[in-house]
């Protein structure tokens, strides 16, 4: 929804239109990481009950993605260690620059949480807990950014074009998010015509689609036209993979 909109699907009561900035939280066996940190970060940890995470796996620098940085430090004091992130430099010297209180290592504010950091590099592998993560390189626009492959799920968000070395990592997949932002065409963002093309292409066994802006339309509505493999995501969705 957005601020002071008054179309059907801001005002609507359904609780899946309701939704709040884009982000996922991967958890296997202990472990639970958070892709994104989002401005709405707080509430969407409060909602689903997690008490703690053990790093965040950022996508890009962009506000909606990374603006709730602050709020993990609950999570920092109570863990007393600091919290491990992983992106690109480029969004981690971005990083360094919005939230610097966090990032400075002299004269540090008592109450400010401290973060591991962990530089990634498109389509270079990494460790992550007992699983090998993809880095997947992708554009938003014009702007290198990330989504992530662990095992047969793969995230993608804010794509408008996916470079030929990372479709190769995108076939064979059990599940595929990724996001639709509304209908007409945009120049940072796949539109849902363009997204139910590549996942055509891609044939995963499931489709979930997310970061849809309040021009998608309604979610009940909107579900029924979709594919049979293509899922409208909402906030709490939870899947198996």
């Amino acid at each position: 929804p957005v601020i002071g909109c008054t179309c059907k699907v801001c005002q609507s009561a359904n609780p899946k239109d309701n939704r709040l900035r884009t982000s996922a939280l991967i958890s296997w066996d202990s472990y639970k990481f958070a892709i994104d940190c989002g401005p709405d970060f707080r509430m969407q940890m409060l909602r689903q009950k997690i008490k703690s995470i053990d790093g965040v796996l950022f996508t890009h620098e962009h506000a909606d993605h990374t603006a709730g940085l602050d709020d993990i430090r609950p999570i920092y004091f109570r863990n007393n260690k600091p919290l491990p992130i992983y992106g690109l430099k480029r969004v981690m010297d971005e990083l360094a620059i919005r939230f610097d209180y966090i990032f400075t290592k002299e004269h540090r504010y008592p109450g400010a949480p401290e973060v591991e950091i962990n530089i990634l590099e498109a389509n270079l592998p990494f460790e992550l807990g007992d699983k090998k993560v993809m880095p997947l390189g992708i554009m938003h626009g014009n702007l290198p950014i990330l989504g992530y492959k662990i095992d047969r799920f793969a995230y993608l968000t804010d794509t408008k074009t996916i470079p030929d070395k990372t479709m190769e990592q995108l076939y064979d997949l059990d599940v595929l998010v990724i996001n639709a932002l509304h209908h007409k065409k945009h120049k940072m963002h796949m539109n849902l015509e363009e997204s139910l093309d590549l996942i055509e292409k891609l044939a995963p066994k499931k489709a979930i689609l997310t970061h849809m802006s309040h021009h998608f339309g309604l979610h009940d509505e909107m579900q029924q036209k979709m594919p049979k493999n293509v899922i409208l995501g909402y906030d709490g969705m939870e899947i198996e993979v």
